[in-house]
């Protein structure tokens, strides 16, 4: 975080002679009241509507709705407070209230952009500065106005106050189309950065796959499936805006035995109560072990509980604990021999609320609304990737070489781990050890499409139970889509051991099997279950492009280690993915929250790149701008309407939060007499020096963004109105040409700067993104 600006070097007056027309600045307050009159202003009248009791109310509201989005009620985000200015990071209190409301305003119609221009007329003026910092901060981290409707495509938008500032000519490559990669390049495209997406397969998604099987091409997910937790969750922001109904999975799964009966309820709630009392106790057996519970196996910590208070003694009781433990190790997409028991649960703080949901029609939905406008060249598996000082070189397998600023890594932890792909230089030594530290398990599926549905039609899951413990996580648990999918279709999953044995298995003899357990579930129910259409077996352990499922905390490990998988290297090379997001890793939500997590760190990489060039082209260092410079930049404005004129210090003049200075032209008999002065004929007469009045125009100047010059340029078409807006809504100071000068000089330097910048810029450059 850099540190606030010292105040602006005073420079010499200027003689007077070399002055424009001026006035008295002792008469700029009355002049200007006079001149505008007392009309409350529109916001004040506005902001008067709610009493104090229901503001209050209303600001409670809104802190438990930031609460459900992963914000502190009371409290800044630690992630937040070092991209804060100190001042308000220091006395966070107002500024939290308006973050929630910013929160609160968007999520209550995230269909439509939640521009700053909108946030201010809801909030007092006094808080102008804090709905900027908070605005801002929400809008680059990706908090709000992201997503797939109409209202956010992949470019940026026309209105360029809806966005943060923007990079021009910065390109990233992102590696992988997956919900990280997709969600990051769709907002780096907003953000108005150049992005081009490489991915080694010849489809989108990643690990989430959408397949169509059957006659009616039923939708069935063989890869992340369930939205886990809707409440707060990014997934389901994008499904309102698509207008896709979700679908709750309820809660009723029985287990049936082998040999088809179905377990008894009340044994099935005692084993579930000693299955979370292990769990319960194996929290107090890491706290009792404190560093010593880093070396040892959750599997072996519940195991030795078990034993300790002799429970599930009974071959049936034992069947259903195992069916727990399966369920754990899906969870996990790990066995519990391999769990770490100090941190294994360590994200459960985080935990989305709410129902889990199927997404209607498959998640290939989103996929397809993510990839709309953003430019993904398929079948191109990357092989090494090349950065330093001067940008990145991506290398795939057939040779070609992609030049950008940037990369984005978004492959699965197990590509990392297969060390398919050579970084050079190598990654620090602290990523590679964080890379063999953490666990990537494994989770597969058998798919099938029926010609009916012949389970019962009121549950979405049930479960089976095994006699053998080692097999425990084979086909423990089916999944019903027919809700969703569009066709009766049931998915049976493969958990822990259960699933690295089952990528050696012949496709058709697992289908019998499966097939097996259904006959003899529904067979002594007088159920016949019909072969299916047509069957998919996963095979995500032996899949090049991903080496497994999803992450988990192995032992030896910590969540540490996803902290520093998202690491970035010098600015350069990127990492995003569910197993770099500590708070919700192996989660689809976790993967497109990161993914909106370093599209943020990238943009402000690129400015930094950028502002580093702009050095290059930059004026001598001076004390105090040139005689006549600030005449100068107004006689070529970067933006001028009625008596307005704009300068700005940015390369980028049209970029919304580049800082500027206004000028108003205004003359004495509009501004120095009372409203609606005219002077009578034998007035002139009585007075002989009223024939000698000249009107004289009169220049007053004021720090302003580009985002309030547009503001500015919207609100009226009555230079009245504006000063209005400018003087009394935003409390702008407007000073005369002397004091202009003195606080200004830095600004001025600034503005000179970025002009000459700006014609150095246009020059022909190499295109960025080439091969």
């Amino acid at each position: 975080m850099s540190p606030p600006p010292s105040p602006p070097r005073r420079p010499q007056r200027r003689a007077a002679t070399s002055r424009p027309a001026s006035y008295d600045e002792s008469l700029d307050d009355a002049a200007l009241q006079a001149y505008l009159g007392d009309a409350t202003s529109r916001r004040v009248r506005r902001l008067r509507r709610l009493s104090a009791e229901e503001r209050q109310r209303e600001t409670e509201t809104e802190a438990l709705i930031a609460l459900s989005l992963g914000f502190p009620i009371d409290e800044l985000h630690p992630e937040e407070r070092p991209l804060l200015p100190s001042h308000i990071a220091e006395a966070p209190n107002d500024y939290i209230v308006v973050r929630n409301h910013i929160l609160a305003s968007w999520r209550a119609d995230p269909g439509a952009p939640l521009p700053r221009a909108r946030v201010l007329e809801t909030v007092a003026a006094s808080y102008d500065h804090l709905v900027a910092a908070a605005h801002g901060y929400l809008v680059r981290e990706g908090h709000i106005n992201f997503g797939v409707s109409a209202a956010f495509p992949a470019a940026r938008p026309p209105d360029a106050a809806l966005q943060g500032p923007v990079a021009p000519g910065a390109a990233v490559v992102v590696v992988g189309a997956g919900l990280a990669g997709l969600a990051a390049a769709r907002q780096l495209l907003r953000f108005g950065l150049r992005v081009l997406v490489l991915e080694g397969r010849g489809r989108p998604g990643g690990r989430v796959y959408t397949s169509r099987l059957g006659v009616d091409k039923a939708a069935v997910e063989l890869g992340g499936s369930v939205i886990t937790g809707i409440h707060a969750n990014p997934l389901g922001v994008l499904a309102r805006q698509l207008g896709i109904p979700l679908h709750k999975v309820r809660d009723r799964c029985p287990l049936y035995y082998p040999d088809g009966r179905t377990v008894e309820t009340r044994l099935d709630r005692s084993v579930d109560l000693v299955f979370n009392t292990l769990l319960d106790h194996a929290t107090r057996l890491r706290e009792f072990l404190k560093e010593a519970a880093e070396r040892i196996s959750l599997g072996e910590g519940i195991e030795k509980l078990r034993r300790l208070y002799h429970v599930a003694r009974t071959d049936d009781e034992r069947m259903i604990l195992d069916w727990h433990f399966a369920n754990l190790e899906f969870s996990n997409a790990g066995c519990l021999s391999e769990l770490s028991l100090a941190y294994w649960d360590q994200d459960d703080p985080y935990e989305m609320g709410g129902d889990h949901c199927f997404l209607a029609g498959g998640n290939s939905r989103l996929i397809d609304a993510l990839c709309d406008g953003v430019p993904v060249l398929y079948e191109k598996t990357v092989k090494r990737i090349e950065h330093g000082a001067d940008g990145v070189s991506v290398t795939v397998e057939e040779g070609q070489v992609f030049k950008a600023d940037m990369v984005l890594c978004t492959v699965p932890l197990g590509v990392l781990k297969s060390g398919s792909i050579v970084f050079d230089p190598e990654l620090p030594e602290q990523k590679l050890g964080a890379v063999q530290r953490l666990g990537f398990g494994l989770l597969n599926k058998v798919a099938m499409v029926f010609p009916h549905v012949f389970w019962d039609e009121d549950i979405d899951t049930f479960g089976c139970l095994n006699k053998e413990s080692s097999k425990r996580g084979e086909y423990f648990l089916f999944y019903s889509y027919h809700t969703v999918s569009g066709g009766a279709v049931l998915i049976a999953l493969v958990a822990g051991e259960a699933a690295l044995e089952f990528e050696k298995v012949d496709p058709v003899v697992a289908l019998h099997r499966v097939l097996a357990i259904l006959r003899g579930i529904y067979g002594p129910k007088g159920v016949t279950v019909p072969d299916p259409i047509q069957s998919v077996c996963t095979r995500w352990g032996s899949d090049p492009f991903c080496w497994g499922s999803y992450s988990h905390i192995r032992v030896g490990s910590s969540g540490a280690d996803y902290d520093i998988l998202a690491e970035s290297v010098d600015n350069r090379l990127f990492f995003a993915g569910e197993a770099t997001n500590r708070a919700y890793p192996a989660t689809m939500h976790g993967a497109l929250l990161s993914g909106l997590r370093e599209a943020s760190k990238i943009q402000r990489a690129a400015e930094s790149i950028l502002n580093s060039d702009q050095k290059k082209y930059s004026l001598p260092k001076s004390l105090r701008p040139p005689n006549g410079a600030l005449e100068d930049l107004f006689s070529e404005p970067d933006l001028a309407f009625g008596r307005f004129s704009f300068v700005f210090s940015s390369v980028t003049p049209d970029d919304p939060e580049a800082l500027g200075l206004a000028q108003i032209s205004l003359d004495n008999s509009s501004l120095l007499q009372p409203k609606n002065h005219e002077p009578k004929e034998d007035q002139k007469d009585q007075d002989p020096a009223a024939e000698k009045i000249v009107v004289k125009t009169f220049h007053l100047y004021a720090n302003v963004s580009r985002e309030l010059a547009d503001q500015l340029h919207n609100s009226s078409d009555d230079d009245k109105g504006r000063l209005g807006l400018l003087c009394k809504d935003l409390s702008v100071r407007l000073m005369g040409y002397d004091f202009a000068c003195d606080v200004f000089s830095d600004m001025i330097l600034s503005i000179l700067k970025a002009r000459k910048a700006r014609k150095l810029l246009q020059r022909p450059k190499d295109n960025k993104i080439s091969h």
